[in-house]
């Protein structure tokens, strides 16, 4: 029987967001009590907890979340111990030794530290790919790149590693839990909200492990 690992983050309006972000939002619009059933408002920046970046976060004319084929999304990956690191650069990266033909690559580092409490206050120093790390992805043919905190780059770098990645339609997963997941080679199931017209999107990450 197939083992599955969950390496979403549950959306909560205690989650920790971006500065300035709407975050999440979950109120009653009816109740049992009153209504006879439950119906919730669910109110989110969709870059919010665990989410794909499509082209059009910083891509004028870029593609939309819902135009991303699924082949980028399902597929083998390749989970990197990046553990002990403040930044990712390119010369980091070439020391994996990724196995041939890579083309999903998760970027387990000390982050996933962070989620032994969901809850904890939103940290600025969380580590992240550099510019030379972000055309490291692009050159390799790497089409998916996650990392378990809230964006893939460092948090006051320009938005050269977006750009560089998004530019080239590389799919960008963020908020990823790794914390208990062993380095290495897993079938991955990244299944994006269906919403058409927006760049990013919350997602259930979901590995198989083969």
């Amino acid at each position: 029987m197939s083992k599955y690992i969950d390496i979403s983050v549950s959306l909560d309006a205690q989650l920790p967001v971006w500065p300035d972000s709407h975050g999440v939002n979950i109120s009653p619009l009816m109740t049992y009590e009153k209504d006879g059933w439950n119906v919730s408002r669910f109110d989110i920046d969709v870059h919010s907890g665990t989410h794909i970046d499509a082209p059009l976060h910083i891509i004028p004319d870029g593609i939309t979340t819902n135009e991303i084929s699924l082949e980028k999304l399902i597929g083998d990956c390749v989970i990197a111990d990046l553990k002990g690191l403040k930044k990712i650069t390119a010369k980091n990266l070439d020391t994996l030794n990724l196995p041939k033909n890579t083309k999903k690559l998760l970027c387990k580092t000390d982050n996933s530290q962070h989620w032994k409490d969901p809850f904890h206050a939103f940290r600025e120093d969380f580590c992240a790919l550099t510019a030379d790390a972000a055309q490291w992805v692009v050159d390799q043919g790497i089409h998916l790149v996650g990392i378990d905190y809230h964006s893939i780059q460092l948090f006051h770098d320009p938005p050269d590693t977006h750009q560089i990645l998004l530019e080239n339609e590389v799919v960008i997963l963020e908020t990823l839990n790794l914390l208990d997941v062993e380095p290495g080679v897993y079938r991955l199931f990244c299944l994006p909200t269906k919403v058409n017209g927006v760049e990013g999107i919350s997602a259930r990450v979901v590995l198989e492990v083969i």
